[in-house]
């Protein structure tokens, strides 16, 4: 069984999604990839995610980098969970087959993404394996819709 995520954002920066996302995956005790095919914003993201909270930072490396199986979490322009991760985050709002290896993957798009976010959607109509839900920022916070 899949959770498939679909949160849709109004309010960035991205990077700060990603690093609130990346918190919770963590303090379950998981890894995560976050798959972005923008070199630069995936340092971008890699920055955020060190100096996302003065008290604890989150540790990450990029996919290209030699320990790359020892990142818990792991940035990436491929959906291949190298670091064993089980949660993947399509940063860039593009949808890749993720193979079978996830337990979760969260679809982060914009505005200007939603018609193709709904087209990912639809392709999982009727499937047993699959649990979707829908997430929107509503006031600066997550709520989910379906």
């Amino acid at each position: 069984m899949v959770q498939l995520d679909f949160w849709q954002y109004s309010q960035g920066p991205i990077e700060r999604i990603i690093a609130l996302i990346a918190e919770r995956v963590l303090a379950g005790g998981d890894r995560l990839l976050v798959v972005d095919g923008d070199h630069a914003r995936r340092a971008a993201t890699g920055k955020a995610l060190w100096e996302a909270k003065p008290e604890r930072f989150l540790a990450n490396g990029d996919a290209t980098e030699p320990h790359a199986a020892r990142q818990p979490i792991l940035l990436s322009g491929e959906c291949e969970p190298v670091n064993g991760a089980k949660v993947a985050v399509l940063a860039d709002g593009e949808w890749r087959d993720p193979g079978s290896s996830f337990e979760r993957i969260i679809l982060l798009f914009g505005e200007d993404q939603a018609e193709p976010a709904r087209a990912v959607w639809r392709r999982f109509d009727a499937r047993d394996d699959v649990t979707r839900g829908y997430f929107a920022q509503e006031a600066g916070k997550w709520v989910k819709r379906l």
